[in-house]
C-alpha cells in the first residue's frame, strides 16, 4: 500500500482510533467549534469519511464565552461491549467527561463528569472494570500520566488516583493511552509540547498499575530533528489493529508552508505510520521512527486508492458534519438549503469572544481557489480566513443603495488591523475570489465580467508561529449588523477546489 500523510487534511488535531467490527472510528479536538469532537469512519485507514460529531447540544459542550483554543481538548475514543465511549477535557471548565452511545450515526449521553485532574483523557477495560488514565501531577509538582479505577456508569471513582509513569523528562507530558497486548500492559504518551519538539514515547508492565520500563529508543515517533522537512511536529497518537492483523498508529503533525519559513496555519492534522512488533515484546512506529510524508506499506495491498482532489459546493457539502460555528450558535440567523445560504447579521464582531453569525469550513490544503457570490442587503456579508478573534482576514461586502463596498482587512493581533484596498461597485450582488498557495491569499472581485484583484495577505500571520493556540485556518462566511436590522444577507454559488 502507497498512500500519503496527512491522512485528514485541516484541523482534525489529537486523534484517538478503535475499531468495531470491520470498521474503524476515529475522533479528533474542537475546541470552541460546534458541534463538538467531529467523528470519522474508514474501512482501510488510510480513506476517512465525516460521519457526524459527538457533542451536538449545549448540555454537552460548554463554550460560551471560551477563547478559541479553549473548550474541548483532546478526545479518546474507545468501543467496549458493545457501546461507544468518548473521553475528554473541556479544559476551560478544568472538567474531565465522557460521553456515550450504542449508536455511532446517532446522539451521545449527556456528560459524565469524572472527578480526576489533568487533561487528555483516557479510558481502559479490562474485564468488567474501568479505568481513567489522564496526565496531572505527582505530590512533588512533576508531570505524570495517572490512573483511577471508575464505575462506568456513574463516573464515580471507585480507587484512589495513583500515579503510573513520569514519561522520559520531556516537557508537556500528555496523550496517555493504555493498552493491554499479549502479557504486557503499554502506556503511550507524549512529550515536547504539540510543536517542533513533539515526540511520541512508551513503557511496559506486567502489571496495569506498574512500575514500567521505559522503551530503550524512546521517542519511537518523533521529526523534531528533521529541519526543512515538510511535515513536522508528529506526535499524540493512538494504537489499533486491523481486521486483516496490521497495527497501525494515528497521529497528529502539521504542515510547514515551506522548507525554510517554519509556519503553519491549517492547524494540526491526522497521519498514519504502520507499527510493527519486535521478536522482544517492544514497537516500532513509522519508517525508523520518522512520520513520513509519502509511506509504502509493501505487505499491504495496493487496491486502496487514496485521492485528496476536491470541488466543494453548497450541494455536495452536508450543512449538519462539515460545517461548524462559533460556540454556541443562534440558529435564528442561519438559513440554508441545498443551493444558498442566507445569514442574518447580529452586533457581535468577529473579534468578540461570543457567537457571531458565522458558518465555517476548515482550510484543508494551501493551495485552492474559493469563488462565492454574496448579495449582502444593508449589512456588512463576507467571507473570513479565521484563525482566531485576533488573527483573520476578511472579504467585507458592504450594502448600499442600488451598490455595494468591496474592501479588504486584516487584524493581526493587537499591532496591526486595517484595510489593504476598498472598490465601491454599482451593483447588489457581488462576486469574490479567493486563491491561495502556501505562502500567500489573494483577494479578487469580479466586475463587468472581469477579475479585479485587490491585493495579498501574508499566510503566515494566521499561523500558530504567530498567533498561538492551538486551532488552524477556518474558511467563514459571516454576516455583521451594528443595527440588527433583521436583514439576511444571501450567500450562493460557493465553489471550493484543491489543485
Amino acid at each position: 500500500m502507497k498512500y500519503s500523510n496527512p491522512v485528514v487534511r485541516g484541523m482534525y488535531p489529537d486523534p484517538s482510533v478503535c475499531r468495531a467490527g470491520d470498521k474503524y472510528y476515529m475522533v479528533c479536538s474542537s475546541f470552541a467549534l460546534f458541534p463538538g469532537v467531529p467523528i470519522f469512519e474508514s474501512e482501510n485507514m488510510v480513506n476517512w469519511k465525516l460521519i457526524g460529531h459527538c457533542l451536538t447540544r449545549e448540555s454537552q459542550l460548554k463554550v460560551r464565552g471560551v477563547s478559541c483554543s479553549g473548550g474541548i481538548f483532546a478526545p479518546t475514543i474507545r468501543y467496549h461491549n458493545g457501546r461507544f465511549y468518548m473521553v475528554t477535557t473541556n479544559d476551560s471548565l478544568h472538567e474531565n467527561f465522557y460521553v456515550y452511545s450504542d449508536d455511532i450515526y446517532g446522539e451521545w449521553s449527556d456528560p459524565i463528569i469524572v472527578e480526576q485532574d489533568g487533561i487528555d483523557p483516557s479510558l481502559f477495560f479490562e474485564g468488567e472494570k474501568s479505568y481513567f488514565i489522564s496526565n496531572g501531577a505527582d505530590e512533588k509538582g512533576l508531570g505524570c500520566i495517572q490512573m483511577c479505577e471508575i464505575d462506568i456508569e456513574t463516573g464515580k471513582k471507585l480507587s484512589e488516583t495513583k500515579v503510573l509513569w513520569q514519561g522520559t523528562g520531556g516537557r508537556y507530558l500528555e496523550a496517555p493511552h493504555l493498552y493491554r497486548f499479549g502479557d504486557w500492559y503499554y502506556l503511550l504518551e507524549a512529550e515536547g509540547g504539540t510543536e517542533y519538539g513533539h515526540m511520541v514515547n512508551y513503557a511496559r508492565s506486567k502489571s496495569m498499575w506498574g512500575p514500567f520500563e521505559s522503551y530503550s529508543g524512546n521517542p519511537v515517533l518523533t521529526n523534531r530533528n528533521l529541519g526543512g522537512y515538510l511535515l513536522q511536529g508528529a506526535g499524540h497518537g493512538d494504537i489499533v489493529e486491523d481486521k486483516e492483523g496490521n497495527w497501525w498508529f494515528a497521529h497528529l503533525a502539521f504542515r510547514q508552508i515551506d522548507r525554510w519559513l517554519t509556519f503553519h496555519h491549517l492547524g494540526r492534522e491526522v497521519c498514519m505510520e504502520p507499527l510493527h512488533w519486535n521478536d522482544d515484546g517492544w514497537f516500532t512506529i513509522g519508517m525508523d521512527g520518522i512520520a513520513a510524508i509519502d509511506v509504502e506499506v509493501p505487505d499491504i495491498s495496493n487496491e486502496v486508492v487514496q485521492d485528496f482532489s476536491y470541488h466543494k459546493t453548497f450541494e455536495t457539502l452536508n450543512w449538519d458534519k462539515d460545517w461548524s460555528y462559533l460556540r454556541i450558535p443562534d440558529k435564528e440567523n442561519y438559513k440554508t438549503s441545498k443551493h444558498s445560504l442566507s445569514l442574518r447579521g447580529t452586533k457581535h464582531q468577529l473579534s468578540e469572544l461570543a457567537s457571531p453569525t458565522f458558518i465555517a469550513l476548515r482550510q484543508d490544503e494551501f493551495t485552492m481557489e474559493l469563488s462565492l457570490k454574496i448579495k449582502p442587503a444593508m449589512q456588512e456579508a463576507g467571507i473570513s480566513l479565521y484563525m482566531d478573534d485576533t488573527h483573520h482576514y476578511e472579504v467585507a461586502v458592504n450594502g448600499r443603495e442600488g451598490q455595494t463596498e468591496v474592501s479588504v482587512r486584516y487584524t493581526i493581533g493587537s499591532c496591526a488591523s486595517g484595510e489593504i484596498a476598498s472598490v465601491t461597485l454599482a451593483q447588489e450582488t457581488v462576486e469574490l475570489r479567493i486563491e491561495a498557495d502556501p505562502l500567500y491569499y489573494y483577494f479578487f472581485v469580479e466586475t463587468e465580467g472581469k477579475k479585479v484583484e485587490l491585493g495579498k495577505l501574508e499566510t503566515r500571520y494566521l499561523s500558530s508561529e504567530v498567533a498561538g493556540g492551538f486551532t488552524g485556518a477556518l474558511i467563514g462566511l459571516y454576516a455583521v449588523d451594528a443595527k440588527e436590522q433583521g436583514q439576511w444577507a444571501e450567500f450562493s454559488d460557493l465553489h471550493i477546489i484543491h489543485k
